[in-house]
């Protein structure tokens, strides 16, 4: 009887040990869905639903982007990382003439920062560009 106690109480811990390692190998996922085309990392990329996801659990900064249904997407590393208090997974984009330029993504747990290139940057500092927010409808 005690054997077959050991056994269970093994059994379980082992099953609880593995729901947590799943559930850390996938920090920072996000699916959003994105109503017009947008500029990310040098790249233009068509309206669509995206997956984002972190290259790795070792570095925070390394995103990768994902279209589910186009399948283009792009590599970024965020200028700034940190941690978030509020669960609204979101993108922020600013809008620079007719064009869209991804600024900051919200996961879960942490905010990334996207570098806009300077001369976007510059027309952004003169009043000349609306922010935009997309918000996830299908955070993972």
């Amino acid at each position: 009887m005690k054997l077959s106690y050991v056994r269970f109480v093994s059994a379980f811990a082992l099953l609880a040990a593995l729901a947590v390692a799943g559930r850390a190998q996938e920090p920072d996922q996000l699916r959003v869905s994105v109503p017009h085309d947008f500029v990310v990392s040098g790249k233009t990329l068509p309206a669509g639903i995206y997956r984002i996801d972190r290259l790795s659990n070792n570095n925070v900064s390394g995103l990768s982007i994902r279209g589910v249904e186009n399948r283009q997407g792009v590599l970024l590393f965020s200028s700034a990382v940190s941690q978030t208090r509020e669960d609204n997974p979101s993108l922020r984009f600013e809008r620079v003439g007719d064009q869209y330029f991804l600024s900051r993504i919200e996961t879960e747990t942490h905010i990334f920062t996207i570098a806009v290139p300077a001369s976007a940057a510059a027309l952004i500092a003169n009043n000349q560009s609306t922010p935009s927010v997309a918000s996830s409808s299908d955070a993972n």
